[in-house]
């Protein structure tokens, strides 16, 4: 729903003592850095998550002896007196998630890679037969593990990434939305087949466009197919400080306006607990709206029918206007969303406000009443706030100009905020623009969170290339801490630096490996 708030409806899963979609509120995740046979490091970094509010922590298990001491560390939480679910997060090794199946709450497998074989971005060609035959493969490793967790009560997540797609399904597909949803229907079908229905699902990218779009383009398959599965939401590779908040609030944020999600996981290279109270914030501020006044949906026109169809501002043809960063000097007409559309008069930019609790989808409802009445004026969206905790500012704005601007509306945006001078206000108006895709200001960072697979200190390393590049605006460096996505999540990347073994470090010029596994200490003066 568009205009009017309401949540998408989905089946609870049962994730320990938790419940995921349903009726329940959107769950809040994150994810451990740790090593994962590091026990008691593990299960003190898992219970200062959830003393932050979160209410599932994630642990990397890639191997079976990982898995045996994620039952471990899930054992020791238990005896410190906490009862929160843990999860279990597998890629390449079936065997791994077999076993994490008795030790774990719930087990994450990645369709790209849990039968299929490591992607090596080769181009393979397959008969009609012989993918049909791939598939085949598929029921075999997956049948014996669902009917595992079944006996155990143990839930399962299909997490596909845009980096991890396998070469099966990019060669029929490509590396587009379209291939990481065939990716999670594959075994979906097969889920459905086994009468296993306690699966969350995710689509994740780094790019906050195509994560939106996929998701979408999923929802809509499985209601074609009558499921109702929750779903995991979360920005892959986002970074860490303003840019990490801004460009995870406009992603997550612009499906939860949509009423899509269920659990959400906001990905930060920081200490995991650092994660929750954005998290929390994003949630809170997206299910005020529950119940709110009805909002006009135009009854001639489309939601997002205005795409496109909207002029850019005078002088600033070649870009969406940041109000505060280029002070326009045009004319502007302001509008209140809640009135009628009346006939500007004239042919400059509209200004256009909102009072309403969803101020974001009235101001659609408006722009698309607009278009639809024959107008074309640039539109400018102004919304205004009044926190004083930037870091608030910046998740409740990135999530509703995000919802905005990914769904194709506004020539420009102006964020008002009293408590904050117009420098701060212009460098978030173009940390939105730049997480949107739709205007770039500075140098751009796909970064991993890391994880206990990540075999350097990835939030130094990502500082320290972050200072050194800083004035290269416009290029985009990846900086991942293995390759389970490292590879293809940073392909849209100019540059990237992946760690490939303790202390050694491959660097990316695209998608080619041109300088491989060299010393860390020499990785950021040859990037």
């Amino acid at each position: 729903m568009l205009y009017n708030y309401q949540r998408r409806d989905t089946h609870e899963v049962k994730v320990g003592c938790i419940g995921i979609g349903g009726s329940n509120r959107v769950v809040i995740q994150s994810m451990a850095n740790t090593d994962t046979n590091a026990v008691e490091d593990s299960a003190e970094q898992a219970i200062r998550i959830a003393e932050a509010g979160g209410e599932l922590v994630r642990f990397t298990t890639q191997g079976v002896r990982e898995a045996l001491s994620l039952g471990e560390i899930r054992e020791l939480i238990r005896k410190k007196g906490y009862s929160f679910p843990v999860s279990a997060d597998v890629h390449f090794n079936p065997k791994a998630a077999f076993e994490a199946a008795s030790t774990a709450d719930k087990v994450r497998i990645n369709p790209g890679n849990f039968v299929d074989a490591a992607r090596t971005f080769r181009k393979l060609e397959f008969t009609d037969e012989e993918y049909a035959s791939e598939i085949g493969k598929i029921e075999e490793t997956l049948v014996p593990f669902l009917r595992l967790c079944k006996e155990n009560g143990t839930a399962v997540r299909l997490g596909v990434n845009h980096g991890s797609l396998s070469d099966r399904i990019m060669s029929r597909y490509g590396d587009t939305p379209a291939g990481m949803v065939e990716s999670v229907m594959e075994f979906l079908d097969v889920c459905s087949k086994e009468d296993f229905s306690d699966v969350v699902i995710s689509v994740k990218a780094s790019n906050t466009s195509v994560m939106v779009e996929t998701v979408r383009l999923l929802v809509k398959r499985m209601a074609e197919n009558g499921m109702t599965y929750p779903l995991h939401l979360g920005v892959t590779e986002a970074g860490d400080a303003e840019d990490g908040r801004i460009k995870s609030a406009v992603g997550i944020g612009a499906l939860l306006a949509e009423g899509i999600g269920d659990t959400i996981r906001v990905s930060l290279s920081e200490p995991p607990e650092n994660e929750i109270p954005v998290a929390i914030t994003l949630r809170d501020h997206i299910a005020s709206r529950e119940g709110h006044p009805h909002i006009q949906e135009p009854s001639n026109v489309l939601p997002g029918a205005s795409r496109d169809r909207l002029r850019k501002v005078k002088g600033f043809e070649d870009r969406i206007v940041s109000m505060h960063a280029d002070s326009p000097d045009d004319i502007f007409f302001l509008a209140d969303a809640s009135m009628p559309v009346k006939n500007p008069e004239f042919s400059g930019p509209l200004v256009i406000k909102s009072r309403h609790i969803n101020a974001p989808a009235e101001i659609m409802s408006y722009i698309d009443r607009f278009v639809a009445a024959g107008y074309t004026n640039p539109i400018v969206v102004s919304l205004e706030y009044d926190d004083k905790d930037i870091d608030v500012l910046r998740v409740k704005a990135g999530a509703d100009f995000g919802f905005l601007l990914l769904n194709g509306y506004a020539s420009g945006i102006e964020v008002v905020d009293s408590n904050f001078d117009d420098a701060v206000l212009a460098d978030l108006e173009l940390g939105i623009l730049q997480a949107t895709r739709l205007r770039m200001s500075k140098t751009e960072y796909i970064a991993c969170p890391s994880c206990g697979r990540t075999l350097f200190d990835l939030q130094k390393t990502l500082k320290e290339v972050k200072e050194a590049t800083r004035e290269m605006k416009g290029l985009k460096i990846g900086v991942m801490g293995c390759i389970v996505n490292g590879p293809g999540e940073m392909a849209d990347a100019d540059y990237g630096y992946v760690g490939a073994g303790p202390g050694h470090i491959s660097l990316y010029k695209g998608k080619e490996c041109v300088v491989k596994n060299i010393p860390a200490s020499e990785a950021l003066p040859r990037l």
